[in-house]
């Protein structure tokens, strides 16, 4: 094989994440100039073109066509003109005339089932079908943007509980401060390891929330979720007599095939568990399913939404695109990134991760706000700054800090994993955190927390920070 030249290796290296970036100021900065669409009849979708011929508002007309009745010009008056998109308007940013934003209006008419319900999954398939990105004309396309009414919003169904709720159930106040974790090892143990794991979790009553890993196949033969879940219920019984009256979120992973999924759905809410969670991005819709399926239950379970596989898709359908529509379809908890010098472990970041927290939490015809998760190398060092973010600007109610290997992974003098040491550094952290001897996150360091550890006698903490951060 004959090695690429140093110009192609060059364009392979270029960094696809800075492009984006700049991608993204320049639509939200777009979108703030256009007026609010009439959205009574339609729902309104923005997109990010660049296209080889085509300005951006015939490429709007192109979608309209495609994605909807398929007719270019319908009799006025008629069924097929009800059910045809149209174009809104358009931002034009080249000299080209190539690039730009469209925004596309897709009619109620030909979303909503016969009951009037409307489905997130369906305006997917319309707004994000070949129509819009198998086209060859867009040389890149994005949608960027989903706009509907407040009564067409409340066709939804939205979160049983959200981040308020959570706390009522679990008893946590507004003002304090909320941790989950995560069983470690995510996978390979069985239902009596997975008792010894959730016993000692539960046992600390600072953690609000415990789930399983997504790695953990609800289906496994060493531990199927029906096995598996006796072992958790008694860890959870065992264990809430020590939690001074703070309730628990447990929520085992139940993400599976379709033919099965359901089912999992039933064993997870007959053992008694008061949480499930499940990635969705491999198949559509079932956050949604959960949400009909414990409706009527006088305490259904709070859905954990893992966003597993989510950024297969984020380089075409925006994050707070996809955040939204969990949000409408009832997820209660949903992760999105600790804040972290760089670029930290996961995405979000920058624009992206504020704007998903944005459409996480803003007012929104009356749907409670979701449980944001910071979670993705969450731990010790960096959960200061994450306070110092959250506590200045919405509070803590909507916040939850989920810590796995921060807690599961560190090790004992003997060399052993220690949660309970993991979680009294935590505690540690949170201890230094209300001593404010931090300003601000600018001016946050870990070094300077280790040097805090030490004169303290936090040697909890002090480990931990040895152990995530051993250059520093």
């Amino acid at each position: 094989m004959k090695n690429p030249d140093s110009r192609t290796i060059a364009m392979l290296n270029d960094n696809p994440d800075t492009r984006e970036d700049i991608i993204r100021t320049i639509v939200y900065e777009s979108l703030e100039t256009l007026e609010k669409p009439d959205l009574s009849k339609h729902i309104a979708v923005s997109y990010f073109v660049c296209a080889k011929t085509l300005s951006p508002y015939k490429v709007g007309r192109e979608i309209a066509y495609h994605m909807t009745s398929g007719v270019r010009n319908p009799p006025q008056g008629s069924l097929l003109a009800r059910c045809n998109g149209e174009v809104l308007d358009e931002i034009v940013l080249d000299v080209s005339k190539k690039v730009g934003i469209v925004r596309v209006a897709f009619p109620l008419e030909m979303l909503a089932d016969e009951s009037g319900n409307l489905y997130t999954t369906d305006i997917l398939h319309i707004a994000a079908g070949e129509g819009v990105f198998g086209l060859t004309e867009n040389s890149d396309i994005k949608l960027v943007k989903v706009e509907m009414s407040d009564e067409t919003l409340r066709l939804f169904p939205g979160p049983a509980y959200g981040a308020r709720g959570v706390r009522k159930i679990t008893g946590f106040g507004d003002d304090e401060t909320a941790f989950g974790t995560i069983l470690k090892p995510c996978t390979g143990i069985t239902p009596s390891e997975e008792y010894d794991i959730i016993r000692q979790a539960v046992s600390n009553p600072m953690f609000l929330f415990v789930k399983e890993d997504e790695n953990f196949l609800p289906g496994v033969a060493f531990a199927p979720l029906r096995e598996r879940l006796k072992s958790a219920v008694k860890a959870l019984k065992d264990g809430i007599n020590g939690r001074n009256g703070k309730g628990i979120v447990f929520a085992p992973h139940i993400t599976s095939n379709p033919e099965t999924f359901r089912e999992n759905v039933r064993i997870a809410v007959d053992s008694g568990v008061n949480g499930v969670m499940l990635s969705e991005y491999f198949t559509g819709g079932s956050y949604r399913l959960v949400r009909e399926m414990t409706k009527k239950l006088a305490s259904p379970p709070a859905i954990y939404g893992h966003n597993g596989g989510i950024s297969v898709r984020t380089r075409h359908i925006y994050r707070e695109v996809l955040d939204l529509f969990a949000r409408l379809d009832g997820v209660d908890f949903r992760q999105t990134a600790p804040l972290t010098k760089g670029d930290g472990l996961l995405r979000p970041y920058g624009l992206e991760w504020r704007e998903c927290e944005k459409i996480l939490s803003s007012p929104l015809a009356g749907i409670p706000a979701v449980m944001m998760a910071r979670a993705g190398g969450l731990d010790q060092g960096n959960i200061i700054p994450n306070l110092l973010d959250v506590t200045g600007a919405a509070g803590l109610k909507n916040y939850l800090f989920l810590a796995g290997s921060a807690i599961n992974g560190i090790k004992n003098k003997e060399g052993s994993f220690d949660p309970s040491l993991g979680a009294e550094a935590m505690k540690q952290a949170l201890e230094v955190f209300e001593m404010k001897l931090f300003d601000s996150v600018d001016t946050y360091t870990v070094e300077d927390l280790k040097s805090i550890a030490v004169s303290k006698g936090f040697y909890a903490l002090k480990a931990a920070l040895a152990q995530r951060y051993p250059d520093s």
